[in-house]
């Protein structure tokens, strides 16, 4: 019989070092997404007014009655 020794703790260790990394962030990004109100957006009044003054062309000049 063949005696299998190898050694892969440090593979698993980093691997697992990226993904705590990973959740940590994505912990991050939904702590600002749903702690500020989450997906409602605020409700804001604003006022636009178009009342634009009236414009009229120059008269063409020649072109008399």
């Amino acid at each position: 019989m063949a005696e299998n020794t190898s050694s892969s703790g440090g593979g698993n260790a980093g691997l697992a070092f990226i993904v705590g990394g990973i959740v940590v962030v994505v912990a991050v990004i939904a702590y600002f997404v749903f702690a500020r109100g989450g997906m409602s957006p605020e409700t804001k009044d604003v006022n636009v007014d178009v009342n634009l003054p009236e414009v009229s062309a120059p008269a063409v000049p020649g072109k008399e009655g």
